[in-house]
């Protein structure tokens, strides 16, 4: 408990709110101890002025009363130290202290000064003032005030923010224990997901509360993560599914017609041949498989290496055309072939190639019998665009992200490597492939090649 961050939160809080309430509090007894100290001395020095004057103004003409001194200074404590012989007995019964209460100097120069002096068991705060007979020092006059006084208004501050101290430590806790269990809550339930996400369950939902914050952004970003393993993970059974599939469907083929052929079941030799050529193109369909997956892989890796030679981009596109020209008779299929420019440019041509014959390949698969697809070539401001465009049923602003991620297909079949492996080639190739796409009105997909490809190792 006391290691979890429920506790920990508001823990701290009490703990900084404890030592700022502290600190605050001497800084303001020193400050108010300062302050009633001053205004009790200056009050001092003004009531001894007065006292001094009146004793000088009336000594040796008639006696000072005690009480209209008293009056004076309004209930303060007044003391008398004669120097001069017969000075006391102007005083009338004002108490006398030693000459050892106060400095000398007081005695000597005339003085004004503040003093500290114990009388009868009290300790007084005074101030002593010399009084005047004509040019000699007669006495001083010392008006004191109760050390006690100032300290019962600096106990009365300290009982008062002892009381507003701990009225604001409750509120700072409840506070504390209010946002603790408010940030902590989200966070449990984080780390409850991650414990569900990491036992294989990626659908997980988190509360968004108090949206905008950095708790919400993380617990959004952890439910866009969750979403994208999950997708991962599907993309990846789908592959392992596509993948058996394909491997399987040529093998079958293979391992059908060699027992044939190892049988002698074929004794026909156009039997037999026609056998071989099925093997020959169920085996040159594995490697085409093999080699896309290595491909990816390769370029996932940042291990693939591109070529650099003269390409003449009007002749590599003759050769990606004239390669599914018998698939466009045989499906009726509307097949064009512009060609706007002749460039040459550097480039790794077999790579390109690829890139031209995974589009074709994409756009047959999608367009029905009887439409149309259009490869062209163009040139323009030192870059070179092969586009091909099909009447298939087109893409919609969901998916075209989709489509370019490995093993994911539209309709669940193939191995979805095709597109994934031109884009991540054209980038290799320092291109791009762009997309515009209506549904219901086909797409066009378009490589955007510079004259020289830069190198990557």
């Amino acid at each position: 408990m006391f290691r979890s961050l429920r506790f920990r939160l508001p823990a701290l809080f009490l703990v900084g709110i404890l030592l700022a309430g502290v600190v605050a509090t001497l800084i303001a007894i020193r400050f108010f101890q300062s302050y009633t100290t001053g205004r009790a001395v200056d009050e001092l020095r003004s009531e001894s002025v007065g006292i001094a004057q009146l004793y000088a103004r009336q000594a040796g003409v008639q006696e000072v009363p005690v009480e209209k001194l008293a009056k004076a200074i309004g209930g303060d404590r007044i003391f008398f130290i004669p120097i001069v012989p017969g000075a006391e007995l102007f005083t009338g019964r004002l108490p006398q202290l030693p000459r050892t209460a106060i400095p000398r100097t007081v005695l000597r120069r005339g003085q004004t000064r503040t003093v500290h002096f114990t009388w009868q068991g009290t300790r007084y705060l005074a101030v002593a003032r010399p009084v005047l007979l004509g040019d000699q020092i007669a006495g001083a006059m010392v008006v004191a005030k109760p050390e006690s006084q100032l300290r019962s208004r600096l106990i009365t501050l300290v009982e008062r923010l002892a009381l507003a101290f701990g009225g604001g430590v409750l509120v700072a806790g409840l506070l504390g224990v209010y946002l603790s269990r408010r940030i902590t809550r989200p966070l449990h339930a984080l780390s409850e997901a991650a414990d569900a996400v990491a036992a294989g369950n990626y659908a997980v939902s988190l509360p968004h509360a108090g949206a905008g914050d950095e708790i919400a952004h993380l617990a959004e970003r952890f439910e866009d993560m969750a979403a994208r393993l999950a997708e991962s993970e599907e993309l990846s059974r789908h592959f392992l599914m596509s993948v058996s599939h394909e491997l399987r469907t040529p093998l079958t083929a293979i391992r059908g017609h060699v027992s044939a052929l190892r049988e002698g079941v074929l004794e026909d030799s156009d039997a037999r041949d026609l056998s071989l050529g099925v093997i020959s193109e169920e085996a040159l369909r594995l490697e085409r498989l093999v080699g896309d997956v290595l491909d990816l892989a390769k370029l996932d890796a940042k291990r693939f290496t591109v070529l650099h030679e003269e390409v003449d981009m009007e002749q590599l596109t003759e050769r990606a055309y004239v390669a599914f020209g018998e698939e466009a008779r045989r499906r009726s299929i509307d097949y064009l072939r512009v060609v706007d420019a002749h460039p040459v440019i550097v480039t790794d041509g077999d790579r390109v190639l690829q890139i031209i014959s995974n589009l074709l390949s994409n756009a047959f698969r999608w367009t029905p019998e009887g439409g149309t697809i259009e490869l062209a070539l163009a040139a323009d401001n030192g870059a070179v665009t092969v586009s091909v465009a099909d009447s298939g049923p087109g893409i919609t602003a969901e998916e075209r992200e989709r489509i370019f991620r490995p093993f994911w297909s539209r309709d669940g079949s193939g191995t979805g490597l095709g597109l994934a492996i031109a884009r991540e080639l054209a980038s290799a190739l320092g291109g791009r492939i762009d997309l515009q796409s209506e549904p219901g009105r086909g797409s066009r997909f378009a490589v955007v090649l510079p004259s020289e490809s830069p190198t990557v190792d």
